[in-house]
């Protein structure tokens, strides 16, 4: 089950109080402010300036060279599935464990998938795949340890993708998107983790230009829409709002860890948008949080793990923090 299905927590939950609290995904609970938007954006196809402009605005929010190696796209799934698509079937390697849809993407391209633990491994794959920070537990990978990679997997040719979707939440000092030039490294950007917008569906792939320009062709002339584009422009540009939600959102994380911690749950990572638990008794946490109304992740694969986004209104800290008293 991925994050953020409401309608599974109201079927796992029938009686559970409205409206859910939901800590299942990795989303600002507080999103950019929504810039009034003409009627023009609705009822108009995106102009290709619009486009452009977009690109350039990424490229420097995320540190690219250009706007020329900045593709935007509605969601990151599809890059992952056309990127696969571009490389003929062979052997791909993904750092796990993490995020599952990655793998089946590029199963569905006709990779022969394997999930290592060690980043060494990512080198010896025709297609690599490292999320970075990782999801679901937050680790951080050097970029100098990636830039690795790339060197061994150059060997053959293969392609080296990394998902900074969690990467706004800092500095992005380990960030790739200053090395796409390089024609064996692509790096995806998430637009509405950081800015709680996901629901607008804007991704981007930063690529070289080469590549960046063969994503472009296979997404067509309107790959996301009008109002994705006037609003990913606006928040990708303001500056302060970033700084002060970086700066925000680190004090949030700190009171859910306390307060996980206070509650004896063992820390085992996270970022500024999630934290990742171990408790032995996990199951009976996640019927007890959603007879709460409070919607959590579980995993099938770690079933002693929790992952718990941020409350947002003081209404819903009050509500978690009631439930992990209970």
């Amino acid at each position: 089950m991925h994050g953020g299905d409401l309608d599974a927590a109201r079927r796992l939950f029938p009686g559970a109080p409205e409206p859910f609290v939901d800590l299942s995904a990795g989303i600002n609970p507080h999103p950019y402010p929504i810039p009034r938007l003409e009627p023009q954006v609705f009822a108009r196809l995106p102009e290709p300036a619009a486009l452009l402009r977009l690109a350039d605005l990424a490229a420097v929010a995320y540190g690219a060279p250009s706007g020329k190696n900045v593709v935007a796209a509605p969601g990151g799934q599809i890059l992952v599935t056309l990127i696969a698509g571009l490389l003929p079937p062979g052997r791909a390697t993904i750092m796990g464990p993490t995020y599952a849809e990655h793998a089946r993407a590029a199963s569905l391209a006709g990779h022969e998938v394997e999930t290592v633990s060690e980043l060494e491994s990512l080198g010896e794959a025709d297609l690599a795949i490292a999320v970075n920070p990782n999801n679901p537990d937050g680790k951080v990978f050097g970029a100098d340890e990636l830039l690795a990679v790339t060197e061994r997997i150059s060997k053959r040719r293969g392609l080296l993708i990394v998902d900074e979707a969690f990467m706004d939440v800092s500095a992005g000092a380990e960030s790739l998107s200053g090395y796409v030039e390089r024609a064996n490294v692509v790096v995806f950007r998430s637009f509405g983790k950081f800015f709680g917008l996901a629901g607008l569906r804007l991704s981007f792939a930063l690529a070289s230009r080469d590549l960046a320009a063969r994503l472009g062709a296979a997404l067509g002339p309107w790959p996301v829409s009008g109002p994705a584009l006037t609003i990913g422009g606006a928040a990708l540009s303001d500056q302060e709002w970033i700084a002060e939600t970086r700066l925000s959102l680190a004090k949030s994380a700190q009171r859910l860890d306390d307060l996980l911690g206070g509650a004896g749950l063992e820390k085992l990572g996270g970022t500024a948008l999630f934290s990742l638990v171990r408790a032995p008794d996990a199951s009976q946490l996640f019927d007890r949080f959603g007879r709460a109304g409070i919607f959590v992740r579980r995993f099938a694969d770690e079933p002693e793990c929790l992952r718990f986004g941020l409350p947002g209104a003081e209404s819903e800290w009050q509500r978690f923090e009631a439930a992990l008293r209970s």
